[in-house]
């Protein structure tokens, strides 16, 4: 009980270093991934024993990869779910549908194939390492699109491509490590029954999350109970992976479809503004949590796994898996339309590599035949995609220039930071002349020379406002919802003063809510 109590406790350590280079990636505008996986090989690297044993169960403990699969994945894909409107997908299916399935299928056969020539694998090693690396991770790369103010057209395939294809990889990454060499044996027949089986996944998964979230959307339409619907939530993800895992279908496809269904269909009938946006919050948290543990796992494990005269095998699977990368963007687009030239280069450099691939790999039993080869290629690809194409993809994207020209952005901070200035300015001459420090003279004189220069700030921002009317928009919009938070606060002030009692503070706090949950809505 004592060793369990000091793990633990360790683990809550590493979550504390966590939510710290979390501040500090927020703090110089990187996504905190990968500031995590950097961390995670410094603490790799040097030997803690305040974290020893913490490192000792999260890289060699079956526990933990249990964990990993069972826990994180249900998490990690709920979470991105719930928060992904239908209409986006539909408006940008094709692009999705093409790349979720062709793209997916054909980075599959070539890094397998790569694998198997190139790197000597044996066959079994070489596409279940290809099943690894088909997944993408839109998590880093989303964060910067946002940052930059990418299209949502492009934010929505980069999620949806991530979202479908997570679930194919996952079918792929079953049916190479456990039934390729008996279908490889079979032959044609074998080839047929890899197919059905492949079906069998995908479909099973399919009827029993859309059945598993119709049936959850249904439960909550007669509640209005945000943290019993979290309850719901909850168990509609986990349960949706277990009882299709039972079922020998795909648990992961299962969990994607149940949490669209749930969370546009289910947001529909039966959830309040109060309870989306606790329940999304709610997910925020646990989401950071799996994944703060993941990224950081990537450091300390690569640590472990001997790189000795391996540099040139490890350096050929990153060109592998990026040549198939790119291979399968260009060749599954080549037919569509929607997406321009430049967008194609940007989803190429931006499919990531990441939490997915790692839960994967970490879910291998030490008995498998290549584990070691597959968690160094892996942690190795994952690696160089985090830290390489991630810290690149942004300045890829202003040179290509698919984002429209931030440049009333910055006239805007430029304004209104010259307008902060002078009031600072004015308010600390008021003080002074409060204090004694300043006659009414030199702060009439002085007060003069500003207020022009703050009359000429505010021509230039009405100016502005007239050629960028969605910078306005979007000011406001800010304001509203900072003046809403303010009120939020005012009226637990009230309620704990008893000022007002808790029935009416509540009632006006759920007003409140609404109003934020409106205010969002807008700027989807």
């Amino acid at each position: 009980m004592h060793e369990f109590n000091e793990i633990f406790m360790q683990i809550l350590l590493l979550l504390l270093v966590g939510s710290f280079v979390t501040f500090i990636a927020g703090a110089f505008k990187q996504p905190y991934s990968i500031a995590l996986v950097i961390v995670g090989l410094l603490i790799g690297s040097f030997h803690l024993p305040v974290l020893e044993n913490a490192k000792e169960f999260i890289t060699q403990s079956t526990v933990f990869q249990v964990m990993v699969i069972s826990i994180f994945l249900p998490t990690l894909l709920g979470e991105a779910t719930l928060k992904l409107p239908f209409s986006h997908l539909k408006e940008n299916k094709k692009p999705i549908l093409a790349l979720a399935l062709g793209g997916t299928f054909i980075s599959f056969i070539l890094i397998g194939s790569g694998a198997y020539y190139l790197l000597e694998l044996p066959l079994v090693v070489a596409f279940t390492f290809a099943a690894l690396m088909s997944a993408t991770d839109p998590i880093s790369v989303l964060s910067i699109f946002k940052s930059l103010g990418v299209s949502k057209k492009l934010t929505t395939i980069i999620e949806g491509e991530s979202l479908f294809n997570d679930g194919i990889a996952v079918v792929l990454f079953t049916i190479s490590s456990v039934y390729l060499l008996s279908y490889i044996d079979m032959g044609w027949a074998g080839l047929s029954s890899g197919i059905i089986l492949f079906l069998k996944f995908a479909l099973g998964g399919i009827a029993i999350g859309a059945l598993s979230g119709y049936v959850a959307s249904l439960a909550i339409k007669p509640i209005d109970n945000y943290p019993l619907e979290i309850t719901i939530s909850l168990l509609l993800f986990f349960g949706s992976f277990f009882t299709a895992e039972y079922f020998h279908v795909s648990g992961v496809i299962a969990v994607v479809i149940a949490g669209l269904i749930f969370g546009n269909y289910g947001a529909k009938i039966g959830m309040s503004p109060v309870t989306k946006l606790n329940i999304n919050n709610f997910w925020d948290v646990i989401a950071f949590i799996a994944n703060s543990l993941i990224f950081l796992v990537v450091g300390l494990e690569i640590n472990r796994i001997p790189l000795e005269n391996k540099w040139g095998v490890i350096v050929l699977a990153i060109v592998i898996v990026i040549l198939a990368r790119s291979i399968a963007i260009y060749s599954s687009l080549a037919f569509i339309k929607e997406v321009k030239g430049k967008e194609k280069h940007v989803l190429n450099w931006g499919g990531l590599k990441g939490s997915l691939s790692i839960a994967l790999a970490l879910s291998l039993p030490a008995t498998f035949t290549g584990r070691d080869d597959i968690l160094l290629f892996t942690f190795s690809v994952v690696l160089f995609s985090l830290i390489v194409q991630g810290l690149t993809i942004k300045p890829l994207i202003r040179k290509l220039k698919v984002i429209k020209s931030d440049q009333s952005i910055a006239e805007y901070e430029e304004l209104i930071t010259r307008q902060f200035r002078y009031k600072e300015a004015l308010r600390d001459w008021q003080d002074m002349k409060n204090n004694l420090l300043l006659t009414d003279i030199e702060y009439n004189e002085l007060k003069a020379d500003y207020e022009k220069e703050m009359e000429h700030v505010q021509e230039k921002l009405h100016g502005l406002y007239n050629k960028y009317p969605t910078i306005k928009k979007e000011k406001k919009r800010n304001a509203s919802r900072d003046a809403l938070y303010t009120e939020y606060e005012a009226i637990n002030n009230l309620i704990q003063r008893e000022i007002i009692s808790s029935k009416i503070g509540e009632k006006q706090k759920i007003e409140i809510i609404e109003k934020i949950e409106e205010l969002n809505n807008r700027g989807n």
